[in-house]
């Protein structure tokens, strides 16, 4: 551009010199004559250039790109090394585009690529068979128009949305969020009942979307063959250990039958078979949970007083594991209440706080908190308990996984707390994340979606 500037400018310097030399030599007719004269020469060449270019863009195929003169050969020639360089990088874009399409055809599980108007722009035989779409009829179609199933729709308006603003709030307009990235959804077929789909949506671009569908029957089929053997054996177990613990005790209290050097091995039967019916009680609960497909109830909860609750029994679960009760703190917004099944909830939120009390020595303190934290409803429990090292913690909800394994016999723990824990969250969409220093303590914390919240008024808190 800097050379096309300095042309333009010596061949008008050059033309008004002459001008001038004419002018001093004859008269100044004949140099303005000579001036005008080559200016419109000048302006005619600029016009026909740009006619040519003008043309050439209607078509712009890089062959028949005009050779151009003087100025206007430069920029001909930047603007041929532009397109160019161009047409090279479309042609990798577009070879990259089709290994693409041929890796994702390639896949067994369902992809589907959708604008921001959730229209298919383009997917993958899987897809086709999966979610009956035909790409070459269905191609920028709503994908609402073809899949319509009640909980894949509202799944996907949950994530186009994020998630609606806290009920109760003075903004007289919800707060929009962008679009979240959700846990996958499970739906039976609607094509074929006995087929069950796995389906996520996971934003990224421009606001685009791909849609990932698995067939998972064979898993599921196995996890109820699962479900179903760990509750029958459960059951097959709960009344023979019933009846031998009430025979134990029943031996125990009476006087003279059970020789005072056998007590104490009366004792530790009394205590393992006491163990062995929480782990089935456990067991059936986890199971229960896991088998139950429909949403939790969305009923309004009391939380303070549901707290309130959580925190005596922690105190009298703390009177009876120690001869030093610990101190026990709770802290809440009684404004903040949360929609979903009360029971569940309760045994959730109890089941951390008595964690807390078990694992925290003597004497130790247990801080209870309830409030809102970045639009989301958080209930946090904090200990200065013994620890857990790190590389234990994402391992913490699986069954029967236990850091210390004499400590939590110790401690009348089964193992499957915090799986407990998890199902029960994931029936309620909330995240359960966990903080914790070996030697320091541990914060447990349940993060609720702010679907759940409720938050009142002032005026009626209690």
């Amino acid at each position: 551009m800097q050379d096309i500037r300095w042309n333009a400018f010596w061949l008008i310097s050059s033309l008004s010199l002459l001008s001038l030399v004419l002018w001093a030599s004859a008269d100044a007719v004949s140099a303005l004559i000579v001036l005008s004269s080559g200016l419109f020469l000048y302006l005619i060449g600029h016009l026909y250039w740009l006619h040519k270019l003008h043309a050439w863009l209607k078509k712009p195929v890089l062959y028949h790109m005009p050779n151009g003169y003087g100025v206007w050969e430069d920029v001909f020639a930047s603007l041929y090394q532009s397109h160019r360089k161009n047409s090279r990088s479309q042609t990798q874009l577009s070879s990259t585009l089709e290994r693409f399409k041929h890796a994702a055809s390639a896949l067994p599980d369902g992809v589907v690529v959708l604008n921001s108007g959730n229209e298919i722009e383009w997917c993958n035989p899987p897809a086709e068979n999966q979610l009956g779409l035909n790409l070459n009829q269905d191609q920028n179609q709503p994908i609402s128009y073809l899949v319509r199933h009640s909980d894949f729709m509202a799944y996907l308006q949950a994530q186009e949305a994020g998630e609606p603003a806290i009920k109760g709030q003075t903004s007289q307009e919800p707060v929009k969020l962008d679009p979240i990235k959700l846990d996958p959804i499970k739906l039976k077929s609607w094509r074929n009942p006995e087929i069950t789909l796995e389906i996520q949506l996971i934003p990224f671009g421009a606001k685009q979307k791909l849609l990932i569908c698995r067939d998972v029957t064979v898993l599921e089929k196995t996890e109820t063959v699962r479900r179903d053997f760990i509750a029958n054996v459960s059951h097959e177990l709960r009344t023979p250990l019933t009846v031998v613990g009430g025979f134990l005790e029943t031996l125990s209290d009476m006087d003279g039958i059970v020789p005072t050097s056998s007590k104490t091995y009366f004792d530790m039967m009394l205590d393992q078979t006491g163990r062995m019916r929480r782990i089935i009680e456990d067991l059936l609960t986890l199971s229960t949970i896991e088998s139950n497909a429909q949403s939790p109830n969305d009923n309004e909860i009391d939380m303070p007083k549901l707290l309130n609750q959580i925190q005596n029994d922690a105190k009298n679960l703390s009177k009876s594991l120690h001869k030093t009760s610990h101190a026990i703190y709770l802290e809440m917004d009684k404004n903040l209440n949360i929609k979903g099944a009360q029971e569940e909830l309760y045994s959730a939120l109890s089941n951390l706080t008595s964690n807390a009390v078990r694992y925290t020595p003597e004497g130790g303190d247990i801080f209870i908190a309830w409030h809102l934290r970045d639009n989301q409803a958080v209930f946090s429990v904090r200990d200065t308990g013994i620890g857990i090292e790190q590389q234990h913690i994402h391992r913490l909800t699986e069954r029967f996984y236990r850091v210390d394994r004499s400590r939590s016999r110790e401690t009348g723990g089964t193992g499957l707390g915090l799986a407990i824990v998890k199902h029960i969250l994931s029936r309620h969409q909330a995240k359960l994340e966990i903080e914790s220093e070996w030697g320091v303590g541990s914060t447990f914390s349940i993060d609720f979606p702010m679907a759940r919240v409720v938050q009142k008024p002032v005026e009626m808190a209690l």
